[in-house]
């Protein structure tokens, strides 16, 4: 895995996947469309989409554990931080041999920079929440939400996914 490019790609993703407007509904059906996706794949993940602040869809499927909603609410915390996605985030902190810790004072109790949480960038307000999955490795947490947003905004997945590994 090229970290130039993945983090390129996510630059780009972070660009493209904004929604024109975000409510209750909007995430009930995101959170929705992944859950259906997690069944249908048999992955043992966790769902949750929220306005930062307020929890708007949580689902537990078969498989996951406790523990992953708690790496839900710290990577969750980090997109609220830093209004980018948690992988974006972690794949900077790599590549400039730092940590959240050690670069922004941010303990790992309430931070977590792995991939899985992304932005709700709305359009004309910004990133007013965040959409997380938990429950796979880091990069397929990732992009199982860059997937979603983009069924969810009719765009074509393949020119926005991560290259392959």
């Amino acid at each position: 895995m090229d970290l130039n490019l993945d983090l390129e790609k996510i630059e780009l993703q972070e660009s493209e996947l904004i929604l024109p407007k975000f409510d209750f509904e909007i995430a009930w059906q995101i959170g929705a469309r992944l859950r259906d996706i997690g069944i249908t794949r048999r992955f043992p993940i966790v769902v949750d989409v929220r306005y930062f602040g307020q929890p708007l869809f949580y689902s537990a499927l078969p498989g996951s554990v406790p523990d992953n909603a708690e790496w839900i609410r710290r990577k969750s915390n980090t997109v609220a931080r830093f209004h980018r996605s948690s992988y974006r985030v972690g794949l900077t902190l790599q590549q400039a041999g730092t940590t959240l810790l050690d670069r922004f004072a941010l303990a790992s109790t309430d931070y977590a920079s792995h991939g899985g949480v992304f932005p709700v960038h709305v359009k004309d307000a910004g990133v007013i929440g965040s959409i997380g999955v938990s429950g796979l490795p880091q990069r397929d947490d990732h992009e199982l939400v860059v997937e979603a947003l983009c069924l969810t905004l009719n765009r074509d997945y393949a020119s926005l996914a991560l290259p392959k590994a």
